[in-house]
């Protein structure tokens, strides 16, 4: 793997778990698509170093396991925001 890929898939994995981002999140802070990282976490990580990886899939379990509350919280905000104007 090249040294620049190698270099941002662990800047990438640091991230997720210092601050529990989503992959959505991720990407956009580092100027990747959802894919790229999804594909970086799950698959290139786990080759890199499997002790970060472990850290990473608990911290993505559980942005999978709170995915629906996000969602309704996303949706009561939106219908909030339209009954105030």
């Amino acid at each position: 793997m090249r040294d620049d890929l190698e270099e941002r898939v662990i800047k990438e994995a640091r991230y997720v778990i210092e601050t529990g981002a989503t992959v959505r999140t991720t990407a956009k802070e580092f100027h990747v698509g959802k894919s790229t990282v999804h594909k970086d976490m799950t698959e290139r990580l786990k080759s890199l170093d499997s002790e970060l990886y472990k850290q990473v899939k608990k911290v993505l379990k559980t942005n999978l396991l709170e995915r629906h509350l996000r969602g309704g919280e996303a949706t009561k905000q939106k219908y909030l925001k339209q009954k105030n104007r």
